[in-house]
Parts: structure tokens; sequence; C-alpha cells
């Protein structure tokens, strides 16, 4: 069962619950005692402390200190992507996200996935039923920090975790599913639809590391079947249902050659894997409709599953059929691992699916790296992982293989090949930044700046020539002829692209040449 154990304020008092740290004790102690109430005289001292526990709380949902450092190069892919994510949650209607907010977990996930500031505001008046006046929230923040607050308060209204209200004037109201459930997950934590299997059911359960070795290799053999798709060789272990979701916008099918990676299959093998994740729940639920599944139902079920615990057993018999068939295509990725007993089947889930809300956070753990970039444009990745290696073979030219130890090098080539195939210079560099070697990971900058520098200038290379369509026009019969051509495509805004009087000879714009040929053959009647 899990127990959040947060302090919860009704009616203007504060309520704690009995199993209540001591720590959290003397913050509502502290919180009683004050008498200053900031923003507002009336509801203050409620709106006060329950900003204190908010900020208990979002200290609370991090896994890792917010003072330890991060390298703040770390791909923006994550967010971009979960925000989609959450698009797709708000593009529900009004009585199914509802529905939604009636599942504590849910909202959890939503709170997590909001910017800063939005979740101080839910927090502010978590306790408050009555309409807070848009103006007050405006108090709150500081005059340089009113783009941000829009767009908290547009984050808030997109997801329906506040109404709108416009009578005397501009009032926020906070979703009342949405109150009452998480004020009940804060006092009473959440409590699954499903408990772990007790350990004589299941006998021994892979251990910690066992289970990171499966979902990392069935992860692996995932991606690597998407840089391979080109071969005949296909994973068995890849459903269908799996196979249909590369097709989804990361490979492209035609009728004679075999599938290839589009520019978004690309981008994808250069994601973070939170957002890899995010980007493949997406699609999966994107195409449940076609699966004949309900996409809210879904929804719910895969955020549940992000708050499971990992390593422990959990009984298929609580699943839906739908639910089983969604467990046995998670686990073809190693979001869960399948296990058979002599009576019941169990589930697992890994650090893959319960890492996803986690990563919701803005200070979601950092994984260790393998790369170490040179001064020489060398780059040394202390990897077993083939996958790493093809990786680095999209955008490098690669040297050796030892065991542990891929070499490689970062040339004009290799780069001009990945800037074709769609990926971008900043891509890469974030790349490398992120999955820096512990060693080099902590120094600034992680990836030597005469590095960075130089494939971005190489990008830019590409881009100084541009491809216009036009026409060329040579043999005018006269040095007149010729004149009246160039002013006729000057009379047309961006008409005449070069010309050479000289040798009488022109160069106008694919838009100009119906009209310049009509003029000539009038010209030479």
């Amino acid at each position: 069962m899990v127990h959040l154990g947060f302090p919860v304020t009704t009616g203007g008092k504060l309520w704690v619950h009995k199993r209540q740290r001591s720590k959290q004790l003397k913050l509502l102690r502290s919180v009683i005692s004050q008498t200053r109430i900031l923003y507002t005289n009336q509801g203050g001292a409620s709106i006060e402390a329950v900003r204190i526990v908010g900020e208990q709380l979002i200290a609370n949902l991090v896994v890792t200190d917010r003072n330890q450092h991060q390298n703040d190069a770390v791909m923006p892919e994550i967010k971009v992507i979960a925000m989609n994510f959450m698009d797709m949650v708000a593009s529900l209607p009004a009585m199914k996200l509802d529905k939604l907010y009636e599942n504590p977990f849910i909202c959890e996930a939503i709170l997590r996935s909001l910017p800063a500031l939005a979740k101080k505001y839910v927090m502010q008046i978590l306790y408050i039923h009555n309409p807070t006046p848009a103006k007050m929230f405006e108090e709150w923040v500081l005059p340089q920090g009113l783009e941000i607050h829009k767009k908290a308060i547009d984050r808030l209204l997109q997801l329906r975790v506040f109404t709108k209200t416009e009578r005397k004037e501009i009032c926020y109201l906070l979703n009342s599913t949405f109150q009452s459930s998480f004020q009940q997950h804060l006092v009473y934590g959440g409590v699954l639809p499903r408990e772990p299997m007790p350990p004589n059911a299941t006998g021994r359960l892979p251990s910690p590391e066992e289970l990171e070795a499966y979902a990392l290799g069935q992860w692996e053999c995932f991606l690597l079947h998407l840089i391979s798709s080109g071969q005949s060789d296909k994973p068995a272990n890849i459903s269908s249902s799996m196979m249909k979701l590369f097709q989804r916008g990361l490979l492209s099918q035609r009728e004679r050659d075999g599938p290839k990676l589009t520019e978004s299959g690309f981008q994808f093998l250069l994601m973070d894997t939170n957002a890899q994740l995010w980007y493949i729940m997406r699609e999966y639920i994107s195409s449940s409709e076609e699966r004949g599944e309900d996409r809210s139902d879904l929804i719910t079920f895969l955020l549940e599953l992000s708050f499971h615990i990992t390593g422990q057993a959990y009984n298929i018999n609580t699943l839906t059929d739908d639910q089983r068939s969604t467990i046995k295509d998670l686990a073809d990725l190693g979001l869960v691992k399948l296990q058979q007993g002599r009576k019941d089947s169990w589930f697992i889930p890994t650090k893959l699916i319960t890492n996803l809300s986690v990563s919701l956070t803005d200070s979601s753990p950092r994984k260790e790296g393998f790369v170490v970039v040179e001064t020489n444009f060398r780059l040394y990745a202390y990897s077993t992982s083939r996958l790493h290696a093809e990786i680095l073979r999209l955008f490098s030219r690669i040297e050796y293989q030892l065991p542990n130890l891929t070499v490689a090098a970062l040339t004009k080539e290799s780069l001009y090949t990945a800037f074709d195939s769609g990926i971008s210079s900043e891509q890469i560099v974030s790349f490398l930044q992120q999955n820096a070697h512990p060693r080099v990971a902590e120094k600034i900058p992680s990836v030597p700046e005469n590095v960075t520098d130089q494939i971005r200038l190489w990008e830019s290379d590409l881009n100084r020539v541009a491809m216009t369509p036009a026409h060329y026009y040579s043999d005018f019969p006269s040095k007149d002829v010729f004149e009246s051509a160039s002013d006729f495509a000057r009379g047309y805004r961006g008409g005449l692209l070069w010309e050479d009087s000289k040798s009488m000879r022109l160069v106008v714009s694919a838009d100009v040449h119906m009209d310049m040929r009509k003029f000539l053959s009038g010209q030479t009647k």
C-alpha cells in the first residue's frame, strides 16, 4: 500500500494523519504558529499552510535531492514528448477526463507533469472550494514571471484541472473530482487495484540485477530491430502489434524496397530512454481504437502501472482481457516480465515502466553515461552494448570495437550522412552530453567546445546553398529583347534570379517561366 503521509487542511484547521513522521509534524507546528499572512488577508493561514505542504509534496515526489548536480545538457525531448502525451490526455472528452481523475494515481501523474508554478497553484487552492480570483494568482508572481504564469494557467485549463468562471470577475476553481481524489490520496495514500502476490505463491522471483538485465535486453532488441529494419531477419519476440507500431512514423515502407528509418526514426534513436518510452506509449494509445480498446481505460492502466513496485509479482487474473493483451505487448519491450507458475501467472514491473511517472518531474535521476569525447574528435564508448555501437554509427565512423570498448571518430562525411538522414547537430551534441562518461560528466563542458562548435558549423555549411527551381534563358536575338526580358522578370518579386548582360543570359524563377514564355513569344513576332 502506498502511503504519502502528507498533512491536509479543512475548514481552516490542520489535521495530521497518525502515521506522519516527526519531521512533518514540526513543519505543521511551524505553519500553525505563523501569524503573518501572505498575499491576502482572508483565509491566508490555510493558503500559506497549503503552500508549505505543497512544497513538501513536490520535494517528496522527486527521487533524488534537488541539490544533486545535474548536467545542463540533459535532452529536452523527455519534457516535450511527455507533454505531447499529456496533450493527448487533455484531448479526451470532459466526461472521460473527469472519470480519469477519479483515480488518485492519475491525479499524481498529472501533477508531476505540470510546470513548477502550476504545481504550486494546485497545492495553494487544494482545500479551497470557492472560486479564486485570477488577480490573486497574479499577485503571487513577480512582474517578470507573468509569462510563466500565463503558461501555467493555460496548462491547468487545458487539462481541466482548473475551470474558469466569469461572473463579476475572472476566477479559477479546482476540478472537484481531481480535488476530492487528491485530498484522499494525500491523507490515506493510494491503493492500487491489485496487491502484490505473497512470496509463497510465486517462489523465487528475479533479483533486481536479473530484472534490469532482462528489461535492458528486451528494450535493446526493440531498438536494434528498428536500426536493422532493412534486413530480412526479424526478432521472433516482437509481436505483430508492436511491428505495426514501428510503421507509425518511425519506418517508411515502399513497395519494392524494404522498410527504412524515417527522419523521425533517426531522431527517435537519439532520444533519452524515457522520452522514447513516452513516444511509444503515445503511439500505442493512439492506435487503441484500431484494436477495439477504450483510450481512457488504456491511459489509466498504463499510468497505474508506473506506480507499481519494481520486482513485485502481480497476478494476471486481476486484469481484464484488454489489459492482458497490453501486458503481453509491454513484455516485448521489457517494461514487464511475465512468469508462469503451477496454478497462476503473474507479471513483474521493471524500472522501465516504474520510472515513467518519475521522469515527469523536473529532477528525474540522470542515467550513467558511457561516452568520452576528446578534442581530436575521437569517441570512446565504454560499453558492451551492441545498441550503443549502432547508435554511434549513425553519426560517426566506427574505427574498431573491443568487447567493452568502441572507438569512433566524428568526421565531416559521417556527420553529413547523419544530417541527410534528418538528425540535427543539436541532437548529436545533446546525445553526447547526456551520455557522457561519469569521469567527464562533472566537467564543464562535458564535451569539448571545439567539437560541438565544429559539429554545428558543418551543419550550417549545408544550409548555405538554397535550392530554388529556376529556368535558364540564353541566345537572345538582340540586346533590346534581352533587356526587355530582364525588365519583365524584375517586375515580379523574386522573379529575376541572375543575369549576365555581356553574354545576354539570365535565370528566372519557376513561377515566372510561363509568363516569360508568353512575353518572349510576343517580342519575337
